[in-house]
């Protein structure tokens, strides 16, 4: 049989990527109002950049600390709570952070924020484990950095709006005594609101995907199957000759008779088990690291650093007075100082422009150009570019023309972007396929958050410092450089790394699997499995779903409904029996190609670890 083409599993993308968007936000929001903030504080003017870089510091660190506990415990617990867990605790840090009256409130309350999120590896070993075909791998790991691009956008526009409300915009908060002794609280306030969204949408609608969890009940599902179900309902015409609930508490309870009484059928059995899943080993941390994968973790941990560095280090160079040049202070090529000299809300323009034009570049030119040339050589030629970038930025400071001095910035953004959004997808994607076995994915994606956060805590920290340094001596590019150099070595380990073929590996029974697995098997005619969706025709002709949830032993056909037609189609590929899927000669597609993954078992009867 004609094997199907894969396709994205775009709802839920959508979803996680939902989950995702509270995320940049909250960071960017902080760009253009962080060097006021700090100065807030009593800091001096010259110190501003070394303690903005220890305020991100802290947040990478006390992230690279808890990365691996937080990708264990997805890989034990599942991807979704951990998730929901880390979007709830960032939301509340968010929120302590805006309401910061000392530098010490403030770096507390950002420790505690990276500490508590590790969602950074485990999104991305769901999106791994939701496709795993490499034809369709650079699109789908290019949607969270599209993600973030579009929170790139929003976060650092009414991150520099609604800071200093009340002097900013006393038409409209002059008067709030709230928001005048806390005057960086709004935007974090703001940010909360899509934290919330993200949880909700996370807990009604994202499906698991660990192979071990899959079968287990989830209430967040099943009320989000609840809600929209009674939506559509107002919808359509309700005059169908059976009840909704009774249909569904005889599925889940395993009955074949319905109740005459709508109030004696229970929508949700709490007494339901769930299949049990042979339990299979956790993956040790040491079998992650194979060659391939330690010089992705360092290629990785290096790009992470000198990209924070510079993200963290741009509004505070723009918001450094500037300096006319002179013999006192000048001598080209490399003694000279000063900065832009402009305020919080132009940075936020700024980089609002170049979120813009960040998320062009990754939805429209990332996914073809990577098709065209490939993953490892897209990678390859921005490691080399990037140095540039940072070589020549600090020299903008000598233009005096404020429209051509904040162009310039603007373009070399925008070179800075594009790298920055091809190397990151990219990395991803081999570090994923650099993967020994499936089962490591939500450890290896731990342990790359954690080298990945030293590096962004590293970065913030030491460029800081050099910048302040650099400062006092008239030295403003000793930073500049110094991150130039650090991506020059960084560039080395990308030309040592060799692309793998990940988890979607072709076998030479592959063929011959597929048309068994699409083989009709009449024994189990009669058979749901848990995960299957059961679809039923009304009278009519509309058509609604009820997921069946328990295994329904010698449940016929028709269910004993009379004139409902079942038809079933699967979810997920746990659940397969035998060598048939679907009864009599209805078959079931596959939401991927993993096959028998519930018992560790891949594509062609692959073994992963």
């Amino acid at each position: 049989m004609p094997r199907r083409e894969p396709k994205l599993p775009v709802r839920q993308l959508i979803i996680l990527a939902i989950c995702r968007f509270a995320e940049p936000i909250a960071a960017t929001s902080v760009f253009p109002y962080l060097p006021e903030m700090i100065e807030s504080f009593g800091v001096k003017k010259q110190e501003v950049a070394k303690w903005a870089g220890i305020t991100s510091a802290v947040f990478s660190l006390s992230q690279s600390i808890t990365a691996i506990v937080w990708g264990r415990a997805s890989d034990m617990f599942g991807r979704k709570p951990v998730i929901l867990l880390g979007l709830t605790s960032t939301m509340i840090m968010s929120i302590l952070w805006g309401f910061s009256t000392s530098l010490t409130w403030a770096i507390i309350a950002r420790a505690l924020s990276g500490g508590g999120n590790g969602n950074v590896g485990i999104i991305r070993t769901m999106v791994a484990e939701m496709v795993p075909e490499r034809s369709l791998q650079p699109r789908a790991f290019s949607v969270m950095p599209l993600v973030w691009s579009f929170g790139s956008i929003l976060g650092p526009a009414f991150g520099g709006f609604f800071a200093s409300p009340a002097a900013n915009l006393p038409w409209l908060f002059g008067n709030n005594k709230l928001l005048t002794k806390f005057p960086f609280a709004l935007p974090n306030m703001i940010a909360s609101i899509f934290f919330a969204v993200g949880i909700i949408v996370g807990f009604l609608f994202l499906k698991e995907t660990l192979e071990t969890r899959k079968n287990k009940p989830d209430y967040g599902i099943y009320i989000g199957q609840r809600l929209v179900r009674c939506v559509k309902s107002r919808k359509k015409r309700r005059n169908r000759d059976y009840d909704d609930d009774e249909l569904g508490a005889a599925l889940l309870n395993n009955t074949h008779s319905r109740s005459n009484s709508h109030s004696s059928s229970k929508p949700f059995d709490t007494t339901w088990q769930a299949p049990k899943t042979p339990q299979v080993a956790g993956p040790s941390v040491w079998e992650v690291f194979n060659k391939q994968s330690n010089l992705n973790l360092l290629s990785y941990a290096v790009l992470a650093l000198h990209s924070m560095a510079m993200d963290q280090l741009l509004p505070i160079f723009m918001h450094h007075p500037q300096q006319a040049p002179d013999s006192s202070n000048t001598k080209l090529p490399f003694k000279f100082s000063g900065g832009f000299g402009i305020s919080s809300s132009r940075i936020g323009t700024i980089f609002t422009a170049y979120g813009i034009c960040s998320g062009i570049v990754q939805f429209f030119v990332f996914p073809v150009v990577v098709r065209r040339f490939g993953v490892l050589r897209c990678y390859r030629v921005c490691a080399v570019i990037i140095p540039s970038v940072m070589f020549v930025t600090p020299y903008t400071a000598l233009i005096q023309n404020p429209i051509r001095q904040q162009l310039a910035m603007f373009s070399l953004m925008i070179v800075k972007a594009f790298c920055g959004i091809f190397m990151f997808p990219c990395s991803t994607i081999m570090l994923t396929n650099s993967a020994a076995s499936l089962r490591l994915l939500g450890t290896l994606n731990g342990v790359a958050t954690s080298v990945s956060s030293i590096g962004r805590a590293a970065g913030p920290f030491f460029a800081g410092a050099a910048f302040s340094w650099g400062l006092e001596r008239g030295y403003v590019i000793v930073a500049w450089w110094m991150l130039g150099f650090i991506a020059i070595l960084g560039a080395i380990p990308i030309f040592m790394l060799v692309e793998m073929d990940g988890f979607n590996q072709p076998s030479d029974d592959e063929d011959e699997s597929d048309e068994e697995l699409f083989t009709p098997n009449d024994d189990d005619a009669g058979t749901i499995i848990a995960g299957d969706e059961a679809l039923y025709e009304t009278s009519e002709d509309e058509e609604a779903i009820d997921t069946v949830e328990q295994p329904l032993a010698g449940t016929q056909q028709r269910l004993g409904v009379p004139g409902v037609s079942v038809q079933r189609r699967m979810s997920s590929p746990v659940g397969i029996r035998g060598n048939s899927i679907g009864p009599g000669d209805r078959g079931r597609r596959l939401s991927t190609g993993l096959g028998y993954s519930n018992f560790g078992r891949g594509t062609g009867g692959t073994t992963f670890g």
